[in-house]
């Protein structure tokens, strides 16, 4: 009779939540360590005076990742929560007005032609570029653990690779399809919180092009949260143990075998035949792991193009307002400015774009009665210093006031619960690097083999999973991480 296997998950982000599961699955007792008081990580839940606000994500893309998730449990998504599909997908304001992305394609199809004669069939086209990407980049370049060059020596591999266009930049792919720069700011907004200019992201990501508007944008029925908490009741009924307000300080690595020996935390010392951290991953190495057991030095983190950290506030309205959608993104202002302040040089934006949600506009359950919910979101370079209350204050006003613009309607003067998140807290809470909110950008040379590994090449029971390791950033990705390293993880004790 074999020997149960077991193993350590740091963080229940959904990296970690997926791992642990597929683990479990695989028979193995698997404990999950959290520094915070509920699962989530970023996307954590904020209850306040009656509101609930998601935290982290909120566009749910790509159902059919989801889907496959809970499939291999024998679950379906329906078993743990309902999906809405959003309809306009999402807002975009310009400087004139504004237009609504449909979730109806012909209807979407008519709008690009109202904005430049010829581009719906231009559409049809790039999306069905867009699909190949999408079937061969999701069904067959994530699933691999990115440790060697030879995972992509095969010719369907190879073959699926020319497809990609990974030597494109996603910026030219789509001018060569669309001439107006609406419709060109349209198709390339999905990168930017990839972590690079659209000029310096591979073409292969129209694959979330085609999510975005075949796929289709969706609203969970109580919020993001309601996949965290199915994922976590999953993992709940796999056998899965949780430890929260459980902040791990230290490994123990016995030289002899080169392995962690114990994971000490704020509470107790723990012991596994694995380690799977799903926290941080410069973090879990520059200050969990001796100086000696360190695959990658400071200076290689400094040299990392991290993704955007996010300037965000969780506000309610004692009034409802008159015309609410979901998603709304404000491209009034240049990208090209604050495109330049977040990848090259990073500042403070001068005039930021960014993004609202107005969940209790689909769900009247996350807001009292009579009451908005709203959520506003800039996307920052990570990194910055100056994160204070004078600061925050001083762009929340900024973009108010463009919104109450927008709408012809007074917001200010209704807000009865507002708490701002920056920079400072994504270190605090999740002690990630450089305070980033999206991990490590998704230039051609941070893909696959070019991520920090999933697997520590100095400590032989040591892994790792999120946002930082393959595949990339990204809620789809996060739990499609989960799986492959759960099964590395499983073969390196074979």
């Amino acid at each position: 009779m074999t020997t149960q296997r077991s193993a350590l998950v740091i963080g229940s982000g959904f990296a970690g939540l997926s791992v642990a599961s597929f683990l479990a699955k695989a028979g193995w007792k698997v404990t999950v360590l959290e520094k915070n008081a509920s699962p989530g990580g970023r996307a954590r839940q904020l209850k306040a005076d009656g509101f609930l606000f998601d935290m982290g994500p909120s566009f749910y893309w790509m159902p059919d990742v989801f889907e496959r998730y809970f499939e291999q449990f024998g679950k379906k998504v329906s078993d743990y929560y309902q999906l809405d599909r959003l309809d306009p997908s999402y807002r975009v304001y310009w400087q004139e007005g504004y237009t609504d992305l449909s979730a109806d394609f012909e209807t979407l199809k008519k709008t690009f032609e109202a904005i430049e004669p010829g581009s719906g069939a231009q559409l049809e086209k790039y999306l069905q570029e867009a699909l190949v990407k999408y079937e061969v980049g999701m069904g067959r370049f994530v699933q691999k653990p990115g440790l060697s060059l030879t995972e992509f020596m095969n010719w369907e591999t190879i073959s699926g690779a020319l497809k990609l266009q990974l030597l494109t930049s996603i910026s030219k792919h789509v001018a060569h399809h669309f001439k107006h720069p609406k419709l060109r700011q349209l198709m390339e907004f999905p990168v930017l919180f990839l972590g690079a200019l659209p000029q310096d992201t591979p073409a292969l990501y129209s694959l979330m092009n085609y999510a975005d508007i075949k796929g289709g944008t969706w609203f969970p029925r109580g919020g993001m949260y309601a996949v965290v908490e199915a994922m976590y009741q999953l993992a709940i009924e796999l056998g899965v143990a949780f430890k929260f307000n459980e902040t791990v300080q230290s490994f123990t690595v016995d030289s002899a075998t080169g392995r962690i020996s114990q994971v000490v935390s704020s509470f107790g010392v723990f012991t596994a035949d694995a380690v799977v951290s799903g926290a941080d991953y410069h973090f879990t190495e520059q200050q969990l792991l001796p100086a000696a057991y360190r695959t990658y030095s400071e200076s290689y983190w400094q040299k990392r193009v991290m993704a955007p950290s996010c300037l965000m506030y969780y506000v309610g309205l004692n009034k409802k307002l008159k015309d609410p959608v979901h998603h709304s993104l404000f491209f009034d202002v240049s990208f090209a400015t604050h495109g330049h302040e977040i990848y090259k040089d990073p500042k403070w934006p001068t005039e930021p774009q960014f993004y609202v949600s107005v969940s209790s506009a689909t769900d009247s359950s996350v807001a009292p009665p009579g009451c908005e919910n709203i959520v506003f979101l800039i996307p920052v370079a990570s990194g910055l210093s100056g994160d204070d209350e004078t600061l925050r204050e001083y762009y929340f006003k900024k973009i108010v006031a463009r919104l109450e613009k927008q709408l012809g309607e007074s917001i200010m003067d209704t807000i009865i619960y507002k708490k701002m998140y920056s920079v400072a807290d994504f270190k605090d809470d999740y002690n990630s690097f450089k305070g980033n909110a999206y991990g490590l950008a998704n230039t051609l040379l941070q893909t696959a083999v070019f991520r920090p590994a999933c697997r520590s090449k100095k400590v032989g029971n040591l892994f790792y999973t999120g946002q930082l390791t393959v595949p990339g950033p990204g809620v789809p990705p996060s739990l499609i991480s989960g799986e492959v390293v759960a099964q590395v993880c499983i073969d390196a004790f074979k």
